[in-house]
Order: structure tokens, then C-alpha cells, then sequence
């Protein structure tokens, strides 16, 4: 069972104050970055699908971004990843999740031409579309499922994947090659011990380029985009809301009916 893992490298949005933010978007330079927090269960779900695969299965790390993300990769190869790679160029830069998209199927085709399933996250906490994984699934015309709590081999091309939606709990079956999203499950992340560290500071990461996924520079990036983003902006901070303290209940009644009036609810 081979399995791919994409890993984005993100700012912390805990930390970014309302004026870093403008026209440009989340910026990358002089912010703390981390490992995307969906993207951690991506990999916590590859790494137990490889130890249910039994022999020979493998999880492969592809991450697209700039130089820095070589630090995420190597912590994913710590916790029990077996190879990995980088995918940075300039041009891959400033793309929207179109353009992303293309990039990151070729180099599914073209680096894991064995794979058996992709994983990414549901959502990063920089643009937040959730769109990426889906179109990478219809590049490559492979069955893909969202939202994704679970997902357990069921025979040699077959999953069963546990999916949580507004409308409860879902369970479907799979058929490999596909797509699956990963939400923040109930199960822990495990942490890299001295030996995946040590393996990690071992393992060559290969830096990939447009031209070694058969794509041009027109293709990716800026280049490629469909979308443009215009603006970024926090949400002003909600006010307090009104408390209704009455211990009289019938007084208190009153009270919220007539609030709801004035707001033209009722």
C-alpha cells in the first residue's frame, strides 16, 4: 500500500496581529510557521494505513512551497514517513488552488507513479477553500471523499472511510487509487521519537522543479492563477450580548419577548 501525504508549511495565524494583514494576504516573511493542523491528521491516518498494510507499504510526503517547508517535511519523515519531496520554484509561488492543484497531480504521477491513495488535509489555515484536494481527484479522475474522520483497509483496493457532515456520521467504501480529506479526528498524533529524528536528519529531501513534473512555468503559480485575491481582513470582535437576570421567570419572559421586538424578530 503506498501512500501519498501532502503537507503544507503555514504562518500561525495565533500569532498574526489584524495590521500584518492587506492586499497581499497572510504574509509568509517574518511570521512563525508550522505544520498545517489538518495536515497532521493527514499523516497520523497515512502512517496507521501503512502499519495496517503490513509489508512493503510506504507513506511518501509531498510538500509544495518555498525553501523553508523543508523543515515540515523533515518532522513528517520523523514521525514515520519513508521519502519525501519538495516542490519549489518561484513560479510555484502566489498560485490559487487551481494552479496548485496541477502541480501537486503531477507530481503524484510523476514521483509516486505507485501510489494507491492521496491524502491532504480538509482545510489550511491560510486560505481556507478546501478545494484543493477535490480538484487534484478530478485531475486525475480519481473517486474522492471531504469532511473524513476514519479510514480503515478493507481489502487490497478498498476502504472504509467514516465521514462527519452537518447531517451526522456517514460511512462509505472506496475504491483505490482516490482522494480523501482529513478533519481533525478522535484519534491522537503520535510524536517523533529519537529514532525518526534521527532518520529525518538522514533523509535527502529532493527539491522538484516545474520541469521535473513535465509542467512549464505557465502552467503553475501566479501564471496558472484563475483566482486573485484582493483583500484580507480579521472579523471585528463580537460585542457582548445581553443578559437576561431576572429570577422572577414570567418577569424574564417578558423582558426577552420585548428585546426580540424592538429587534424586529417577532
Amino acid at each position: 500500500m503506498n501512500i501519498v501525504v501532502f503537507i503544507k508549511q503555514v504562518p500561525d495565524n495565533t500569532k498574526l496581529k489584524p495590521e500584518q494583514l492587506g492586499e497581499a494576504g497572510i504574509p509568509r516573511e517574518g511570521v512563525e510557521m508550522m505544520v498545517n493542523p489538518f495536515d497532521e491528521y493527514a499523516l497520523e491516518t497515512a502512517l496507521r494505513l501503512k502499519e495496517a498494510g503490513g509489508e512493503g507499504s510506504k507513506v511518501s510526503i509531498i510538500s509544495l512551497g518555498s525553501g523553508s517547508a523543508k523543515d515540515v517535511v523533515k518532522k513528517a519523515i520523523a514521525a514515520g514517513g519513508d521519502e519525501a519531496f519538495l516542490l519549489t520554484d518561484p513560479v510555484f509561488l502566489e498560485g490559487d488552488n487551481t494552479a496548485t492543484a496541477l502541480a501537486l497531480a503531477n507530481a503524484a504521477k510523476t514521483l509516486v507513479p505507485d501510489h494507491h491513495m492521496l491524502l491532504f488535509g480538509q482545510t489550511s489555515l491560510d486560505d481556507g477553500t478546501s478545494q484543493t484536494g477535490p480538484k487534484v481527484a478530478e485531475l486525475l479522475e480519481y473517486p474522492s471523499l471531504t469532511a473524513c474522520k476514519n479510514a480503515e483497509i478493507t481489502g487490497e483496493s478498498t476502504l472504509k472511510i467514516m465521514r462527519e457532515t452537518e447531517r451526522g456520521v456517514e460511512f462509505h467504501e472506496m475504491t483505490l487509487p482516490g482522494v480523501i480529506c482529513m478533519m481533525k479526528c478522535d484519534y491522537e498524533l503520535r510524536t517523533a521519537n529519537i529514532k525518526g529524528v534521527m532518520k529525518a536528519n538522514k533523509t535527502q529531501i529532493p527539491v522538484k522543479t516545474p520541469a521535473d513534473l513535465g509542467l512549464s512555468s505557465e502552467q503553475v503559480g501566479a501564471n496558472a492563477s484563475t483566482t486573485t485575491l484582493t483583500r484580507l481582513w480579521q472579523r471585528p470582535e463580537k460585542s457582548a450580548g445581553i443578559k437576561v437576570e431576572e429570577a422572577d421567570p414570567t418577569v424574564a419572559v417578558e423582558q426577552l419577548l420585548g428585546f426580540l421586538k424592538t429587534q424586529k424578530v417577532l
